[in-house]
């Protein structure tokens, strides 16, 4: 079957096995990542927080299992500033660069082959460039807003600070890039360097739900001399997590990882329906 022949047939999923088939429309097939996308990553810092299970459950849709250790949940804030975005059939010199932001809850996802995908599940994105916002909504599940960006390395001191609409997702913070292997943060439920490396985001598979084809699209990225390094940092704002439910719990800071000047790029999205309701629920029950 080809690859187009694969994508009609998408249009036309039924949600689940024995339903009545019935037509998808076009743009809902669009927003399944369908161009290959490539970008350098100038620079890429990652924070990730640790909240109670409980908390993070809540957020995920149907077919996703948290991903936990020792009790907690976690939540990723990845700032990016990309250059030579572009289409991967495109050389660089048509690219564009932009400041990306993404908020994601580490997650996992087994598979109907049975393969358990470990990946983050998209929350918000924010962007500095509203044509970057525009067709990002429109081929991704990525849910761009557009906001002020401020980014400053001066001494060796990355100082990012962000301002969005309605306070809704402003942050600020500094990152020390002369204390490379830096310790954990103080408080950090990981045991060691090991351990937080699990949960250093960006991880292979970006995921969201489908909910008119009751499937799971997923993005898959590549990356080349990806050694994220542990860096001390300072958060002074972070207005995301003041409202519910990320209010109820007081955020722990777990880890923060830097890495800079790498290739990176996203693989077209794949769709898979997911499994019969009982069946889905026993692989859910075995996903540890």
């Amino acid at each position: 079957m080809s690859r187009i022949t694969k994508d009609v047939c998408g249009m036309l999923a039924p949600r689940r096995p024995g339903a009545l088939v019935r037509f998808v429309a076009p743009w809902v097939w669009l927003k399944r990542h369908p161009i290959p996308v490539k970008a350098h990553f100038r620079h890429s810092l990652v924070l990730t927080y640790a909240f109670p299970e409980r908390l993070l459950e809540g957020l995920l849709p149907p077919g996703l299992v948290l991903d936990t250790h020792k009790g907690f949940g976690f939540l990723a804030i990845a700032m990016v500033q990309t250059e030579a975005l572009r289409p991967a059939f495109l050389p660089a010199c048509f690219g564009r660069d932009f400041f990306l932001i993404g908020y994601r809850i580490f997650a996992r996802y087994r598979t109907r082959a049975g393969r358990t995908l470990r990946g983050l599940r998209i929350l918000r994105s924010d962007t500095d460039n509203r044509l970057m916002a525009f067709f990002g909504n429109r081929l991704t599940h990525y849910n761009y807003r557009v906001a002020a960006v401020s980014l400053k390395e001066e001494c060796q001191r990355l100082q990012i600070e962000i301002t969005t609409v309605g306070a809704r997702s402003d942050l600020h913070v500094a990152a020390d890039l002369t204390s490379r292997t830096a310790p954990l943060p103080a408080g950090s439920p990981f045991a060691d360097l090991h351990e937080a490396r699990l949960f250093a985001g960006p991880l292979p598979f970006t995921f969201d739900y489908e909910p008119e084809t009751d499937s799971i699209v997923m993005i898959e990225g590549v990356r080349t001399n990806w050694k994220p390094q542990p860096i001390r940092v300072e958060v002074f704002k972070s207005t995301f997590f003041d409202k519910a439910p990320f209010n109820q719990a007081t955020p722990v800071l777990a880890n923060a990882f830097h890495v800079e000047n790498i290739s990176y790029s996203w693989q077209r999205g794949r769709r898979e329906a997911l499994l019969p309701e009982k069946m889905n629920d026993e692989h859910a029950g075995g996903k540890r």
